[in-house]
């Protein structure tokens, strides 16, 4: 039981214990050789005893004063702290050394005297010493307030992490509930039966359901954010969404749709390019005789540059809305999936256009099949 006790007082108080040993052999050897003389055992036991106590008395009055937040009882009780454990020292060290000799743990003919170079012997030993634990009580205090802010940076963090969780886990469960409100299979065969029925009679309306049913199909389907899809397949809903607006507008919109290159095996974040058709439409000029909007996509010698131009709308939107919408998304979804490989920008020219440019290098599109991000 003595040396289990023993044991857990080394592993606590290990540090303290070497660092006091080291210090001690430190100056007991020092003085000896500067002196060419080495004292007595009772004397560098009385002395180094007194001097590690006050060490450890100053650091818990002293603590004690620091936690106190009257300012005012600070400035009082420092000195008198330290006043205090000056006497203390000097009458501590004058006892002491009476009992040693007494014991015959010291060997001394005459008895010690109180005089001036002995108070100032212990008011020097006693200065150091407190100066020693008052370093000591700072530098403890800033491992502690260290160790505080980690505390609390790390609960911070854990919260953010537990508070997304809670919204992804939000944002799917409304995904999860809004698709299963739509049978796919009961919604694509009535939208199959329509199309048939509509064919001969309206074909333009015909037309218009089955890019709509594509879309929907595609929307139903799509991938989780982080994933990307083919590229091919994000074109072909463009395509599906130019064409529902000609229909709806009777083919009186100008816009062109260029794709250069081939895009397979090309992956790209899903809905980017769909929110970008989006925002010409909502906000752009499509329908200007001589200025069309474009929309080019272009992959080449691994780079793939995709850019839309516009003419903005004269008609102010409606309050809150802007032709920013959706755009500053984009750039965070495009530098999460990319990084340093992409770059984004939109801006107004002085024709009064609209432009999206969207750079990025891709190292091995064919590798992107089976990944979710780009690395």
């Amino acid at each position: 039981m003595i040396f289990l006790n023993l044991h857990n007082f080394y592993k606590k108080y290990k540090i303290h214990l070497i660092v006091w040993s080291v210090y001690i052999i430190y100056e007991v050897i020092i003085a000896g050789l500067i002196n060419n003389i080495f004292g007595q055992v009772g004397s560098y036991v009385l002395f180094y005893f007194v001097n590690i106590s006050i060490f450890y008395i100053h650091a818990y009055f002293f603590n004690i004063l620091l936690e106190n937040k009257k300012l005012s009882f600070k400035i009082i009780g420092i000195p008198f702290l330290i006043f205090a454990e000056i006497a203390f020292y000097t009458l501590l060290v004058y006892c002491l050394q009476l009992l040693f000799i007494k014991l015959h743990f010291i060997h001394r003919t005459d008895f010690p005297v109180i005089d001036k170079d002995y108070i100032a012997r212990c008011v020097f030993r006693s200065l150091l010493f407190i100066g020693f634990s008052t370093g000591y009580v700072y530098i403890m205090k800033s491992f502690e307030d260290r160790k505080r802010v980690e505390a609390l940076e790390r609960q911070s963090l854990v919260t953010q992490i537990e508070k997304q969780a809670l919204e992804n886990d939000l944002v799917n469960s409304q995904n999860n509930y809004l698709r299963s409100q739509i049978n796919p299979h009961f919604l694509f065969n009535t939208l199959n039966f329509i199309y048939n029925d509509a064919r001969k009679k309206a074909p333009m309306a015909a037309d218009a359901i089955m890019n709509l049913a594509e879309m929907m199909r595609y929307a139903l389907k799509r991938p989780e954010a982080s994933e990307m899809v083919p590229l091919s397949e994000e074109v072909e809903q463009i395509e599906h969404l130019i064409n529902l607006h000609k229909l709806r507008t009777a083919n009186t919109i100008n816009l062109e749709l260029e794709v250069k290159g081939d895009l397979f095996g090309l992956r790209f974040p899903p809905l980017i390019l769909l929110t970008l058709i989006e925002n010409i439409f909502k906000h752009g000029n499509v329908s200007h005789s001589t200025q069309p909007a474009l929309i080019k996509i272009n992959y080449e010698n691994n780079h793939l540059s995709i850019k839309t131009i516009n003419m903005i709308n004269d008609v102010k939107s409606k309050p809150g809305e802007s032709h920013h919408v959706g755009v500053e998304n984009i750039g965070k979804r495009l530098n999460n999936f990319y990084k340093e490989a992409c770059e984004f920008k939109f801006y107004q020219d002085p024709l009064n256009r609209y432009i999206t440019e969207i750079d990025v290098d891709v190292i091995n599109p064919l590798a992107n099949l089976n990944t979710s991000r780009l690395t």
